[in-house]
């Protein structure tokens, strides 16, 4: 074999070295250029979830005045509540998931530890629609005092509360407030299923 041979061969084996590299690189540069893409779609996806889930979270409100619906209620103790026999003070009617909705219970474990409320003279309702023995269970559990009162689906539809949380044939978390005058000022739905009593309380008082 001659030198002039043994260079071309050297070199046409280089020539194939170098092209299987840079194969190699391409393929590795390729996988990278996917493996950042397929990424990216991931963070778009996420990104795109939290955002629906912040706004999904927001609180719904209205300040559309009317006459609030009378009604009649049993409450978990066994008596009976009539909305309009509270005229003269005001009156926050909070429509809730009830029994298996730890958060809606201690929503009104912490409502009733304020004395705020009171002070101010205004009356925290709660509903439900559950059996008095589901709730009692429930509150005895969580050691929320007051008594809830029990809907079968009627108030709940009246005030339009049913299907805005998690469940579309129950209230979702929200609160109505009803004047002196048995005028509902203000509705508040709260799918993050939490509102500060106190901003409650700020909520509530701006509109009376």
């Amino acid at each position: 074999m001659t030198s002039g041979t043994a260079t071309r061969r050297l070199a046409e084996r280089q020539q194939m070295l170098d092209e299987i590299r840079h194969a190699q690189e391409a393929v590795v540069k390729r996988r990278h250029r996917i493996s950042l893409a397929a990424w990216g779609v991931a963070l778009l996806i996420v990104v795109t979830l939290v955002a629906a889930a912040l706004i999904s979270s927001r609180p719904v409100m209205s300040s559309e005045a009317r006459v609030a619906p009378d009604f009649t209620l049993p409450t978990s103790s066994g008596q009976t509540v009539t909305l309009s026999s509270l005229r003269g003070s005001p009156v926050v009617l909070y429509f809730n998931e009830g029994a298996g909705c730890d958060s809606c219970l201690m929503q009104m474990a912490e409502i009733e530890k304020d004395p705020a409320f009171a002070e101010a003279g205004i009356t925290v309702l709660p509903i439900v629609m559950n059996t008095a023995e589901q709730i009692n269970t429930e509150r005895a559990r969580l050691g929320v005092t007051a008594d809830f009162l029990l809907d079968d689906g009627t108030v709940s539809e009246e005030y339009g509360t049913l299907g805005t949380g998690m469940h579309e044939g129950l209230p979702g978390h929200g609160f109505i407030l009803i004047d002196a005058e048995g005028v509902q000022q203000w509705y508040g739905n709260y799918p993050s299923m939490w509102l500060a009593p106190q901003d409650l309380l700020k909520e509530v008082q701006s509109r009376l």
